[in-house]
């Protein structure tokens, strides 16, 4: 299993970080030890004090596929779930501005939260989907996919190019505006539509 991750594919989430905005998907991946085992609570590691949450649409690659074309992209997604790209921002911060690689600010041990999965087909539109993140009762971040930068399929066709998608492959597209930080204690909670997709206890 891999795990693809989009950075930047909102407007508003590259705008609050003061990034640029993208002219083309930007692409980073999660070795498989990324994904936290559900029902297990999430530890804050040490070496960061700036842990940020960043709620995101799944996909779940159903099929193998290598330099698809966008016609057929959409075959290539059976299941739309939620997540969490959990991120060192501090460590980040410092990586990037010596021009150094981010992976281990975002590539670690349980950073990949991974919710519930609903098949594609109870959607009417990939293009008009709501989701959210409530922590401690309280929204923090809500988005709908109409936003993105680079849709699913568009993401699909870019991410073939160079590399071959296989059964079971994630792709997280990309968080709104809205990320901050957690701390031991809070609640986190996702929804797709109506329907919460996890719970996560950060300790």
């Amino acid at each position: 299993m891999k795990i693809f991750c989009i950075g930047r594919n909102y407007i508003d989430h590259a705008k609050e970080l003061n990034n640029a905005v993208p002219s083309s998907p930007m692409i980073f991946m999660k070795p498989p030890t990324a994904k936290l085992k559900k029902g297990y609570p999430f530890y804050i590691p040490n070496f960061t004090d700036d842990l940020h949450y960043e709620v995101e649409v799944i996909l779940k690659i159903c099929k193998n596929g290598k330099t698809v074309e966008k016609e057929f992209a959409h075959r290539y997604y059976d299941q739309i779930g939620l997540g969490i790209d959990f991120t060192a921002r501090d460590l980040q911060s410092k990586l990037k501005s010596k021009g150094h690689p981010w992976e281990i600010a975002k590539a670690f041990d349980n950073s990949a939260i991974v919710g519930d999965f609903k098949e594609k087909s109870t959607f009417t539109d990939m293009n008009n989907i709501n989701f959210g993140l409530n922590i401690n009762d309280k929204t923090v971040q809500q988005g709908n996919t109409k936003d993105l930068i680079f849709d699913f399929d568009t993401l699909i066709v870019h991410i073939s190019k160079f590399f071959t998608l296989q059964v079971g492959d994630l792709i997280y597209t990309g968080t709104p505006a809205g990320v901050g930080n957690v701390k031991p204690g809070d609640t986190l909670e996702g929804f797709l539509e109506d329907d919460k997709m996890f719970e996560l206890e950060i300790k």
